[in-house]
């Protein structure tokens, strides 16, 4: 349940099997585990545990051992279960570790997993007929052991609904933020993501990889152009804008915005509108027609057609989740 209908910080379990990656452990206690003051609200957005099968266990490579965790019982009372990637995906799960999973997603609860944690969802029968996307380096590897998983192999996060997968140890992050999000709006994943200084939202069907990850020549950089056209999404920016401001065709810029942002300049526009409606929206604006002109959306309802296909959620039902009211309901 989103914390701004609860009294108590949604509770978050993360999985810490034998070889697991440390990075995306790290990724899962700063993303929710970090008290978060400049929020200022009188509840924390979440409380993480980390949970073990044994009482010491080796990470990836043997670098440290963790032990003083909870037991897999944590796992129990948890509204979110994390499951992060081991490199060693060949080697079955325990049986223990895999029951911890069947049972969080049986009885209702978020389970996620970040790069080839797929593989454990998988074992589990969590996956079967339904999309999911691990590191493209394991693609193959993953059809053969799961060919009944509809296997996306070339996106960031694939979300479908209690179940949701990240591509790898960075695309963590995008689900992450992606989940805060989803709980708390745009407002509050914003602030997540400046404190992490990482790009607030990139959609889960951007690329795993692009590329060129760095530009060859520092002028080809978007980060001017995107910076410009944040300030300006409330006027009637096109392609062709973007193209001409940047001094290239439009199929240049396109080419671009592939190699650097794993995106379209079309997409990427309307993704960033929409972040600024919901951010509108949170803020406590009601009339739609003024949300639609101010975040370039154009009309009430083409802010209702993008916003219900971003969030699945109606620009009224957005407010009731997101807006003032909702946050006033954590101080009575």
């Amino acid at each position: 349940m989103p914390q701004g209908f609860s009294h108590r910080p949604h509770r978050v379990a993360v999985i810490v099997d034998e070889g697991t990656n440390p990075f995306e452990v790290g990724v899962a206690t700063e993303l929710f585990g970090l008290p978060r003051p400049e929020l200022g609200r009188p509840v924390p957005l979440y409380e993480v545990v980390l949970c073990t099968p044994t009482r010491a266990v080796r990470m990836n490579h043997g670098f440290f051992a963790m032990t003083g965790t909870a037991g897999l019982d944590a796992v129990d009372t948890a509204d979110t279960l994390v499951v992060p990637g081991r490199p060693d995906n060949v080697v079955p799960r325990g049986d223990d570790v895999l029951d911890a999973i069947r049972r969080t997603h049986a009885r209702g609860a978020r389970v996620m997993s970040f790069c080839t944690g797929t593989f454990a969802l998988a074992e589990a029968g969590l996956l079967d007929g339904r999309r999911a996307t691990t590191h493209w380096m394991w693609t193959d590897s993953f059809r053969e052991l799961h060919p009944r998983v509809r296997l996306e192999p070339d996106v960031l996060f694939v979300d479908e609904g209690g179940l949701l997968t990240a591509a790898g140890s960075a695309a963590a992050l995008d689900l992450g933020l992606h989940v805060v999000r989803r709980d708390h709006g745009a407002e509050v994943a914003n602030a997540v993501s400046r404190r992490l200084v990482f790009a607030a939202h990139r959609d889960g069907g951007q690329r795993q990889f692009v590329e060129r990850p760095l530009p060859e020549v520092p002028d080809e950089s978007l980060a001017p152009l995107l910076a410009w056209a944040q300030e300006r999404l409330g006027e009637p920016l096109t392609v062709a804008d973007l193209a001409a401001r940047a001094a290239v065709s439009p199929a240049t810029l396109h080419r671009r915005f592939r190699a650097q942002l794993g995106t379209t300049p079309l997409a990427w526009l309307t993704g960033e509108r929409v972040a600024l409606a919901c951010r509108l929206i949170e803020r406590g604006e009601e009339r739609l027609d003024l949300v639609a002109a101010r975040s370039g959306l154009g009309t009430a309802a083409n802010l209702r057609a993008r916003l219900r296909r971003e969030t699945g959620l109606s620009p009224s039902a957005y407010r009731r989740r997101f807006g003032p009211a909702a946050g006033e309901a954590l101080t009575v």
